[in-house]
């Protein structure tokens, strides 16, 4: 019996060679290509210091990861970045007000957890506790948010083959020199599609840049410790400018005559200016002489509807950390909101956003006719909205500077 049993099996083996087949699992086969491009990299993550065994033990059997966004794949359609949320949202789903209310009443009970090591951070960086706690809880909610995606390969691949490769060959050589040194291993070391990683999200160059080691155990540990984390979201605000002692913004009731086009980082004036043009801050809030001397830019979000603001140098400090006003305004309304539960005192209006490729189509239109001359990356920011103003008023259009179907309807013809 125990012959047949395995006479037939041979019969079956030769028969599933003869057509090109097997019976036994397989491993997807490898990419050569990107194989030859991650060995091309040694001499250069040599000169960071990373050890022939890490690189050899990290990069062995590592494959790009086609699936991620942001790639460009010879005989494919680029892929362009995913729909952010910052960029696709109109501001009321983006800054929920049950997510705010929720996150809020979390980092309340968290400001008493860590009240230690955040009196320490803001008195040595003179960043607010509830500034760095909202960029925890924009950023991973917490910690609650598990990473998705292995750190390593995606910076590989987004090395090999992304839409910003030079940045992300530095990039994948410190993720290799993280672990060469220690700092984290690979099981760790997860990653958003972009690659930021640990609580706060940094890149492997703004850890080095950045990082802190604030609980004093001899390592900047941004995956675990919350202290650590939180004190390097601080030390990057301050290496990009933070002032000690400004607020982010003011909300404020403009004008009936405020033209929206000025709302640009360029157009600043003192606050004590802005106030005798008419902005009042909202709800009776009175400036102090120091306030008043600060320099200001207008942010108008969804353009002449819902709320308008004062903007800081702090707010295009926190704007750094996620070149995104909607990320920056519920940073600072989620970290106000920490201290007083308000509400913006002007509610969003139920405007529509355009996708990401009609506002790249937009912008394309906006630059052809000398009105824009920023990227054209779908991101209907700042520019872009007063660059839309000023075609308006152009085109004889009713001037809200904000990116609507008409307004790429008006310029497509």
């Amino acid at each position: 019996m125990r012959q047949n049993r395995i006479t037939r099996l041979a019969v079956a083996l030769a028969f599933a060679g003869f057509f090109g087949m097997s019976i036994l699992p397989t491993r997807a086969a490898s990419d050569p290509a990107f194989t030859q491009f991650i060995a091309s990299l040694w001499p250069e993550a040599q000169a960071q210091g990373v050890s022939r065994a890490t690189f050899d033990r990290e990069t062995a059997g590592l494959e790009p990861d086609y699936k991620l966004p942001d790639l460009i794949l010879p005989g494919r359609p680029a892929t362009g970045a995913p729909s952010q949320a910052e960029f696709v949202q109109v501001p009321a789903d983006y800054i929920k007000e049950a997510s705010i209310a929720r996150l809020a009443a979390e980092a309340q009970k968290l400001m008493a957890k860590y009240r230690s090591a955040l009196d320490g951070i803001e008195k040595q960086f003179g960043v607010p506790a509830p500034i760095v706690l909202a960029i925890w809880g924009r950023e991973t909610d917490f910690g609650r948010y598990t990473l998705p995606y292995d750190g390593v390969r995606v910076l590989a691949t987004q090395a090999y083959v992304g839409r910003r490769k030079d940045q992300y060959r530095d990039e994948f050589i410190l993720g290799l020199k993280l672990i060469n040194d220690g700092e984290v291993t690979r099981k760790d070391l997860r990653a958003s599609w972009a690659g930021a990683t640990g609580l706060t999200q940094f890149l492997p160059s703004e850890f080095y840049k950045h990082a802190v080691d604030f609980d004093g155990d001899g390592r900047k540990d941004i995956w675990h410790s919350v202290p650590d984390a939180l004190a390097s979201a601080a030390e990057q605000l301050v290496n990009k400018g933070w002032q000690r002692g400004v607020r982010w913004a003011y909300e404020v009731t403009p004008p009936a005559n405020t033209d929206c086009t000025s709302g640009v980082p360029e157009v600043t004036k003192p606050l004590r200016q802005w106030l005798r043009e008419g902005f009042v801050p909202v709800r009776g809030q009175r400036l102090s002489a120091a306030e008043q001397a600060e320099e200001a830019s207008l942010l108008q979000p969804e353009g002449v509807y819902g709320p308008s603001f004062l903007t800081t140098k702090n707010y295009f400090v926190i704007k750094e950390y996620n070149f995104s006003d909607l990320y920056v305004l519920f940073v600072g309304h989620l970290a106000d909101r920490m201290v007083a539960p308000l509400p913006f005192a002007t509610p969003w209006s139920a405007s529509t956003q355009l996708r990401t490729k009609d506002v790249e189509a937009m912008q394309r239109h906006l630059t052809r006719i000398g009105l824009y001359a920023d990227r054209v990356d779908g991101k209907a920011g700042m520019k872009t909205r007063s660059a839309v103003g000023a075609y308006q008023k152009q085109a004889g259009l009713t001037v809200d500077c904000w990116p609507s179907e008409a307004v790429l309807r008006s310029l497509s013809r």
